[in-house]
């Protein structure tokens, strides 16, 4: 039976999904998206990916893995210059107006939007109103290095959508962790866990885990109603922790701008507001006040400046239903079976299963390697994309009942659905 599995395997050339979930994981095209490995030339998209360090390593080896360093080092490159500037600016900025009141007689007032619109708050007032639902994203994951498996740690941004403590941060933000923090803007720090994420738009949800009151809750506003020239917010942790709930002004320079990003037509606000590494799932807040994107993604090169992406915020309210409810795992890698690879290895159309996780739900079925499921709950299915669509409307603890074709016989298998 292993013989004839490896062959069917050989010959079976769809995509697997290898996630335990069993949502086929694809590289996310908001990651690393490059047209030039140098930072100085012209063209070179990256992300506000979260800053990295190397912590513990976990057998003796090389005391550095090379390749994230690398990139985390191009990541400071890229975005230090700017960020520095950014900085430098608004303090210079604050510097001369506390300078003006010091030596003159006329009271300086707060700065505002120049928007007309009806509801604009001062800048100090919209902080006011959303810092305080703004949080640090700190992570730790494992990665292999050349000798070695060393701890990862990493920074980014999120901002608490409602008072139960779900947060909305990006997908590479949370990608690969197995611990997650999160400090609030009074230095509190925090559990918390991922509840469940969209690699390809490069969105995650988690959830605060400590018995605490939240400190603020983001108002999403409309993205929609977006027009070049409106004035803009982000605010975030650019570089990491050590300029956490840093503020950046800028405007909408595009409310629509469609970019092709591996070959996906993608759509984002473009802002000049200054967005730095660290301030990956930060909000972008109108002159109310409200939420309305995400920071997300930079343009860099050596004339280039001030062109930072943010995902739209209705794009985000229409998956909140979906993020929000937890990842189910069965704990099996699939391969979808269509009717020629089925014809020429005298199988059936369906899901074919590569391999089961050990201690997974669908080992404690007894689901096998092999397998070929071509049901579920009764419902016909041919696709990894029909398999999950049916386990999403399920909960944990739920019994989805699987039919599987194994020996040239049809074989019927309960699996009971875990977080």
């Amino acid at each position: 039976m292993n013989n004839e599995n490896n062959n069917i395997n050989d010959n079976i050339n769809n995509q697997a999904s290898k996630d335990e979930n069993i949502k086929e994981e694809k590289q996310p095209d908001f990651i690393i998206v490059e047209e030039s490995k140098d930072e100085n030339e012209e063209g070179v998209w990256t992300t506000k990916e979260p800053q990295r360090k190397n912590n513990k390593k976990r057998s003796n080896g090389m005391k550095k893995v090379a390749s994230f360093v690398a990139a985390g080092l191009i990541c400071a490159m890229i975005g230090g210059g700017v960020g520095a500037a950014g900085i430098y600016y608004f303090n210079k900025d604050k510097l001369q107006q506390n300078n003006i009141t010091s030596n003159s007689n006329v009271q300086s007032n707060p700065p505002k939007f120049m928007s007309s619109t009806e509801g604009a708050l001062t800048i100090p007032e919209v902080v006011k109103k959303v810092e305080p639902a703004v949080v640090t994203v700190s992570t730790k994951s494992l990665v292999q290095g050349n000798f070695s498996i060393q701890e990862q740690e990493g920074v980014g941004t999120g901002f608490i959508i409602n008072d139960k403590g779900y947060i909305v941060t990006n997908y590479h933000v949370i990608k690969g962790a197995n611990q997650v923090k999160v400090t609030f803007d009074n230095g509190k720090e925090v559990n918390a866990k991922i509840v469940n994420y969209d690699a390809e738009q490069d969105l995650a949800v988690i959830k605060i885990t400590d018995d605490v009151e939240v400190p603020g809750v983001a108002e999403l506003g409309d993205s929609s109603t977006l027009q070049a020239g409106d004035e803009v917010i982000a605010i975030g942790n650019p570089l990491g922790k050590e300029f956490a709930g840093s503020v950046t002004k800028g405007i909408v320079s595009s409310p629509n701008r469609v970019i092709d990003m591996n070959g996906k037509k993608v759509t984002f606000i473009q802002t000049d507001a200054a967005i730095n590494p660290g301030n990956s799932g930060g909000p972008l807040v109108n002159s109310k006040g409200q939420v309305i994107g995400i920071n997300t993604a930079k343009k860099t090169g050596q004339d280039v400046e001030g062109i930072g992406f943010a995902i739209p915020i209705d794009e985000v309210k229409e998956r909140l239903g979906d993020l929000s409810k937890p990842i189910l795992k069965l704990g099996i890698s699939v391969r979808n079976v269509d009717e020629n690879t089925a014809k020429a290895n005298d199988l059936v159309e369906g899901v074919y299963v590569v391999a089961v996780s050990e201690f997974s739900p669908a080992e404690k079925a007894g689901l096998q390697a092999g397998d070929l499921i071509t049901k579920v709950d009764g419902k016909r299915v041919k696709t990894t994309e029909e398999l999950n669509k049916i386990k999403e409307e399920h909960n944990a603890g739920d019994t989805l009942k699987l039919q599987v074709y194994r020996n040239k016989k049809y074989v019927d298998i309960n699996v009971k659905l875990e977080e």
